[in-house]
């Protein structure tokens, strides 16, 4: 089974849509999860990075906080 990046995001975000362009690029598998959307995922944003911020890029037990480019 491959494994699957999941990446919180917001509607209207440019980082978002920066990380998701930059993901795709790499050909990463992800499931996308707008916070705008399904609300509780604010929480779990907070939960897992004690921040209200997106894009959270969650890779296994991984997480990115943020997009500054790829590489």
């Amino acid at each position: 089974m491959d494994k699957k990046v999941t990446i919180y995001t917001k509607t209207g975000c440019p980082y978002c849509v920066a990380a998701k362009e930059d993901l795709k690029k790499w050909n990463v598998c992800f499931e996308e999860i707008n916070v705008y959307e399904k609300p509780e995922a604010k929480k779990k944003v907070v939960e897992l990075t004690g921040k209200r911020l997106v894009p959270v890029i969650v890779d296994g037990n991984s997480i990115a906080v943020g997009f500054q480019g790829g590489g």
